[in-house]
């Protein structure tokens, strides 16, 4: 079991909790969503709290993921879609934790949950959904006809724009949840050639040498992987949320 790479992504109930005939319970996971909203607050509570001149590194650090998360937004949806700051922000922050806490031994990755980061892409979705039509109404489906395509085309253009569209949510809960579970999974299995070579004695110490070299070089790439990922979500994010503001505007 220990060397099952699996097993690090099984949900486990801390507190049962069963209401109605409808499975509550406080797990593994819900117990690292909320360490993952409580370090992400206190580390933007603690590096803000003190504001000086001449910042410090945590202070250079939050706002540096500030000053990226504004410019991404500004660059993709104008000065206009900077109502959305807060949720991009938001977003941006609990993913890039919630990937770096499961770096750590034991810790849970709560985005190799495929239902996790498909709610994350719902809530973008749907945001971009309800202000569209709140803010333009039906003229927030311009969205699926592209400025400059002649009107002969629209009949082949609009039905992959749809198409398109709804595969978001998709591609964009499938691509970060992928990641870390492919990620964690090779970084297991590496470690488990590791422990089991060691196992055989000199001989199997020797052989351990390539699969250790592989994993510490995996871990790096995983450290990365995980920024690159809360990254890619958020500039996503900010491409989808310009659709709400600018329809028709792609």
């Amino acid at each position: 079991m220990a060397n099952d790479p699996i097993h690090q992504f099984q949900i486990a109930r801390w507190i049962p909790i069963d209401v109605g005939g409808i499975d509550l319970s406080f797990t593994n996971s819900s117990a690292f969503m909320v360490a993952t909203v409580a370090v992400a607050s206190a580390f933007l509570y603690l590096t803000s709290s003190n504001r000086g001149l001449i910042p410090t590194r945590l202070q250079s650090v939050s706002e540096m993921a500030y000053e990226f998360v504004a410019s991404t937004l500004r660059d993709s949806a104008g000065t206009s879609g900077m109502k959305f700051f807060p949720f991009v922000f938001s977003l941006f922050m609990f993913v890039l934790v919630a990937n770096m806490l499961g770096m750590f031994p034991y810790f849970y990755t709560i985005t190799s949950q495929i239902i996790v980061t498909f709610a994350l892409a719902i809530l973008v979705i749907g945001t971009v959904l309800v202000y569209g039509f709140a803010k333009h109404g039906f003229k927030f489906l311009g969205v699926f006809v592209p400025s400059g395509v002649p009107a002969p085309l629209l009949l082949l253009v609009v039905p992959i724009e749809i198409i398109s569209f709804l595969s978001r949510p998709i591609s964009l809960s499938v691509r970060l949840f992928a990641n870390m579970l492919a990620g964690h999974i090779t970084l297991k299995v590496f470690a488990g050639f590791v422990v089991s070579l060691s196992a055989l004695g000199a001989a199997g110490i020797g052989g351990a040498i390539l699969p250790l070299a592989m994993t510490v070089a995996l871990t790096g790439l995983e450290f990365l992987v995980a920024f690159l990922q809360a990254y890619v979500f958020t500039v996503l994010t900010c491409m989808y949320l310009n659709d709400a503001v600018h329809p028709g505007g792609h």
